[in-house]
């Protein structure tokens, strides 16, 4: 099976991690699960382990919450399936790095521009050794319009490299309420029927 990139999406507790998983499952039976999320209060360690207690004990976990392109290139190495969840929590580990001098507009893309780059270049690498990446990213821009300078400057991250994977994925899915919808199939028949 040739590999390929696959977007996953969709609001909190949508059901977007839940059909990743089903998905990665699907593709294959060895998975690299690249994990971003970090356990800093109770809430998080109870989110962390359902994400856990529905994974197959087969799966292998890479912990990356920070160059997860590396983790990208060593989980390739075993695996022909690799879930990547999730981008934004990654993002938001990225943005907690930098010093709070530094968080200027044009310091944040310009990090956010090369940390793509490097998770893209390592996706890219990977399908063509034969494996499918599956990442996860969280709709974060459909609420209001966040008070503080670096609530906005997450939202935006947040849409501008959910833009950039979604451009390079080959299936782009959108969940709510638990449905998957493929919204790069969709998008891809509007526009032959605007053409046609």
């Amino acid at each position: 099976m040739a590999g390929k990139i696959v977007l996953v999406t969709g609001g909190a507790r949508s059901g977007k991690s839940a059909f990743a998983e089903k998905l990665a499952a699907k593709f294959g039976v060895s998975v690299g699960y690249i994990a971003t999320a970090q356990i800093y209060d109770e809430e998080m360690r109870y989110r962390v382990k359902l994400h856990r207690e529905r994974r197959p004990e087969n799966w292998q976990t890479y912990e990356a919450p920070y160059w997860a392109d590396k983790a990208i290139v060593e989980a390739a190495d075993g695996h022909k399936v690799l879930l990547f969840d999730c981008l934004t929590l990654y993002l938001s580990n990225l943005l907690c790095l930098m010093p709070e001098e530094e968080l200027t507009d044009d310091k944040v893309y310009a990090m956010l521009t090369e940390q793509m780059e490097k998770l893209l270049a390592a996706a890219q690498t990977a399908v063509t050794q034969g494996a499918t990446i599956i990442f996860v990213t969280n709709e974060v821009g459909a609420g209001i319009v966040p008070e503080n300078k670096l609530a906005r400057l997450y939202r935006d991250l947040s849409g501008l490299a959910n833009q950039k994977i979604a451009a390079a994925a080959d299936e782009v899915y959108a969940v709510m309420a638990g449905i998957p919808v493929n919204i790069k199939k969709l998008n891809v028949l509007l526009t032959q029927e605007k053409d046609g």
